[in-house]
């Protein structure tokens, strides 16, 4: 009896369109990264565009805030990386809404914007401070050693307060240069308009990648088989042709040549 595994259809359409936010619990970073950065103003931002009337409408600024923030947030700091989340990720699915910037767009936006972006992530981790978080994902907003405790959030000290907000420029400032080092070197390794992990044009596509993969597939399958077929020595072992025996002989095996009688 053959063996019954879960269902599993890969090809299968959903019936529904499914909802990203589905997918993610509701405690999730994505949702907090979210929710504060549309508590804030980004006029600073939305003024560049809103004076050029040509091309093609820009990527939200809000949806790059966020996707931009929640990734250097969680380590991703790469403009290619942030892109291939941006297909593969459901937490930087759900932030963009379904958008998918290239890396070009997502590393000229930063660059476009720098110092705007700096001044919004300190807000970013001022107010998430603010509300009782040590920290943000992968960063640390409150490096003293004072006992937390959510329920009774105290106000700090001014001069605590000072060193905080020195200590979260200074954190902000970091990983901005972090993502510009790490574009720059990805864009000398792969060049400026390049990916980095491209397919070969024949394996982009389902019907000729399947076909080369059937090619590839035989081309290694033949050397194997060859190497079991027959010899031309007619002393050879079980893998040869044996020699022909007369009626009513039979002959006698002595290791692996066929000795007659």
């Amino acid at each position: 009896m053959a063996k019954t595994y879960k269902t599993y259809l890969p090809e299968q359409d959903l019936l529904l369109p499914p909802s990203l936010r589905d997918w993610l619990p509701e405690n999730h970073l994505a949702y907090c990264v979210s929710d504060v950065v549309d508590q804030l103003d980004l006029s600073a931002i939305e003024s560049v565009y809103e004076e050029e009337d040509r091309g093609q409408p820009p990527y939200h600024p809000r949806m790059m805030t966020k996707m931009l923030v929640y990734g250097y947030c969680v380590g991703v700091f790469s403009s290619r990386r942030i892109q291939k989340r941006l297909v593969e990720d459901v937490a930087f699915r759900v932030l963009a809404a379904g958008n998918q910037p290239d890396f070009r767009t997502i590393a000229d936006f930063r660059k476009l914007h720098l110092q705007a972006l700096e001044a919004l992530f300190q807000q970013v981790l001022r107010l998430v401070l603010e509300v009782g978080a040590l920290k943000l994902g992968r960063v640390a907003l409150d490096g003293s050693k004072v006992k937390a405790n959510a329920s009774k959030h105290k106000a700090m000290s001014y001069g605590r307060m000072g060193e905080t907000e020195k200590r979260l420029r200074e954190e902000v400032r970091r990983l901005l240069k972090q993502a510009e080092a790490t574009d720059e070197e990805e864009d000398k390794r792969y060049g400026r308009e390049r990916q980095g992990e491209e397919l070969p044009e024949e394996l982009q596509r389902r019907e000729t990648r399947i076909a080369r993969i059937q090619e590839a597939k035989k081309a290694l399958e033949e050397p194997y088989l060859g190497s079991f077929a027959p010899r031309n020595d007619p002393q050879t072992s079980i893998l040869g042709r044996a020699p022909s025996v007369a009626s009513g002989s039979r002959p006698q095996v002595s290791g692996e040549r066929v000795l007659p009688l």
